[in-house]
């Protein structure tokens, strides 16, 4: 018998908001987080928009003195696992310490450190090297630090899977805690790469949108017009509990995590399989995981990314996928809102998943005005949220190298 394993806390720091539930309401108010690059000069660059975390003051939430040990992404892991632990009113006691986690993805780190450090090394030289470039650096001091305040000292871990990364995190502690190996989990993923050679790199791959003067309308996931997608920055943090455990300390629950698909295709260290081959088989291996027909899914939060070859081949797998039942389904794309957070996307969008199934509402994938021929058959919840029935809901997380995720979660029922 396999451990039933609930949500019983959010926390989401993200271009639309610093805070769970004001990320929520403008996600459903259909309001997008997308703008002209502030962080640096970008006037040289051939994309200038990203979706940044705005009015962010990182000393509500962690120490002066610490704040040069830490990159920007552990900053936001360190604020989505404070919002996400006081939702679930959680107190990690002596009792639970040795039984909850931490596992939070990245994919690319702490750039902004790099950078600076690079050019103290040029300019100084080596001695002059931060002693503490490499913890405000690495992937896994996200979960490292996050561990340390809470004093969660169970499984303590990371994923660098580029935009599969979060996912992946949830995932992965899904299963540690339905194996018996902790009893809660805080997990998810962190991202701050809105930097000149974050932003450079992926514009260098042609791969983000140009739409320099309608930042609120470059991100257009299956819209015939769409160009590229727009980076963005954030994190967003799950506390997953084992059910008997979230009953015992009378923990709010949102919803019921019961699915989790890992696949890869195989096939080219960016691009996606023509056919949709991986995202199938990630999203049948996760309703195989969770127990359920197709015809059960009520809503996908898809990969949805913008760009012109992965919302084709996303669309294409989710019919092949569901076959009639795909015209049945509300699909959308909160990255038409927030940006792609790379290897936060997933912890977001499990978020804000779990979070439509709380309230009923399917979010909007704004900024669709002209139907894709290549993207057809799908109800892509065009432009507004929408009031509706959800039982079953999945989510997709896709990543450079062919790497894949699905997650499924359920309404609640006791």
């Amino acid at each position: 018998m396999r451990r039933r394993v609930v949500v019983t806390g959010i926390g989401l720091v993200s271009p639309l908001g610093v805070g769970t539930e004001v990320t929520w309401q403008k996600i459903c108010e259909g309001k997008s987080g997308i703008g002209p690059i502030t962080a640096f000069d970008a006037s040289r660059f051939n994309s200038r928009i990203a979706g940044e975390v705005r009015d962010f003051d990182p000393l509500q939430f962690i120490d002066r003195r610490e704040l040069r040990k830490m990159g920007r992404f552990i900053q936001f892991a360190i604020a989505a696992s404070e919002f996400a632990v006081q939702a679930a009113n959680l107190k990690i006691t002596p009792e639970l310490a040795t039984r909850t986690g931490v596992y939070i993805g990245s994919g690319i780190g702490a750039f902004e450190i790099i950078e600076r450090e690079h050019k103290v090394y040029l300019e100084k030289g080596p001695e002059r090297i931060s002693p503490f470039f490499i913890p405000a650096t690495i992937v896994n001091l996200a979960a490292g630090y996050v561990s340390i305040r809470f004093g969660a000292k169970g499984p303590n871990s990371a994923t660098a899977t580029a935009c599969t990364s979060s996912a992946h995190a949830i995932g992965d502690s899904f299963k540690i805690i339905q194996r018996g190996d902790a009893d809660i989990m805080i997990c998810g993923g962190a991202e701050a790469c809105i930097t000149p050679m974050g932003v450079g790199g992926f514009a260098a791959m042609r791969a983000l949108s140009q739409r320099n003067d309608e930042p609120e309308r470059a991100s257009r996931p299956w819209d015939r017009e769409r160009d590229g997608f727009v980076v963005g920055e954030g994190s967003g943090i799950l506390i997953l509990e084992a059910l008997e455990v979230a009953l015992r300390r009378d923990a709010p629950i949102l919803a019921e995590i019961v699915g989790y698909g890992m696949s890869g295709d195989a096939y080219h260290i960016t691009a996606p399989c023509e056919d949709g081959d991986g995202a199938v088989r990630v999203m049948q291996n996760a309703m195989r995981d969770a127990g359920i027909d197709p015809s059960e899914v009520d809503y996908i939060n898809a990969h949805g990314t913008s760009t012109p070859v992965g919302d084709k081949v996303e669309a294409l797998a989710i019919k092949r996928c569901f076959g009639e039942h795909a015209s049945r389904l509300a699909v959308s794309s909160t990255k038409s809102m927030t940006g792609h957070l790379l290897g936060a996307a997933g912890g977001l969008e499990a978020g804000l998943t779990v979070l439509a199934i709380r309230d009923q509402i399917a979010p909007p994938t704004i900024n669709y005005e002209f139907p894709d021929p290549e993207c057809d058959g799908l109800d892509f919840v065009p432009n507004q949220a929408r009031r509706m029935e959800i039982r079953y809901a999945l989510t997709n997380s896709f990543g450079f190298g062919g790497t894949n995720g699905c997650l499924i979660f359920k309404k609640f029922e006791g």
